[in-house]
């Protein structure tokens, strides 16, 4: 018996106080923060499209910013509940991307039909794929690293909330920066990757996430 108590003792001297996890809120806003001070800084060194207040001023275009800052919410909010087990309690929330992404593609089909005649197409094409995903890179890497220190079961998922979050980053500083006003142009080389972006998201989520 002493034996024993001598070894819970020495157990409960070795013993480390865990901090507790944040709250998934503060956990995506923390995240938010930190892409909204990314692409200020971003914007700042790239500059803004010219005569981006007059662009704002066109109701489908200020939509799509609308819903394409709210799909990086939700997606980053999402992100954030998937990284524990039991999504907080909150499992419609984490799920709510599929309505914002269901918003989005009506934004985008009004906005289609609303450029009539066509926007000229820009001289290049894949350039903004490109710059969109190297623009993702940073806003990525931070979320699977804060994502690895939690416990999700949902890693598949994680990694493409997570993936597409970033993504949304990107996009909106490329809607922001690059003058152009071509929606075929957008939906082709800015936002059709987004698919692509959303199933690498569910294979490094196995790779990184899984526990």
């Amino acid at each position: 018996m002493t034996n024993i108590n001598d070894l819970v003792a020495n157990l409960a001297q070795e013993a480390s106080a865990v901090k507790p996890a944040p709250h998934p809120f503060l956990l995506s806003l923390q995240w938010m923060g930190a892409a909204a001070i990314y692409l200020a800084v971003s914007l700042a060194f790239s500059g803004l499209r010219p005569q981006i207040v007059e662009h704002l001023q066109n109701v489908w275009f200020a939509a799509e910013i609308a819903t394409l800052l709210t799909l990086f919410i939700v997606t980053s909010l999402s992100a954030a509940l998937l990284a524990f087990p039991d999504l907080h309690q909150k499992r419609r929330l984490a799920f709510a991307p599929i309505a914002s992404f269901a918003l989005f593609l009506l934004v985008m089909i009004f906005a289609w039909g609303a450029d009539s005649p066509p926007a000229p197409l820009p001289v290049h094409s894949f350039e903004c794929t490109l710059s969109i995903t190297l623009m993702t890179l940073l806003p990525a890497v931070w979320t699977f690293y804060s994502l690895r220190q939690y416990a999700s079961t949902h890693y598949h998922l994680a990694g493409c909330v997570a993936s597409l979050s970033a993504f949304s980053v990107g996009a909106l500083w490329m809607r922001l920066h690059e003058a152009n006003d071509s929606i075929a142009h957008v939906v082709e080389w800015h936002y059709l990757p987004m698919l692509g972006i959303g199933l690498l998201g569910l294979w490094l989520g196995k790779v990184f996430l899984k526990w």
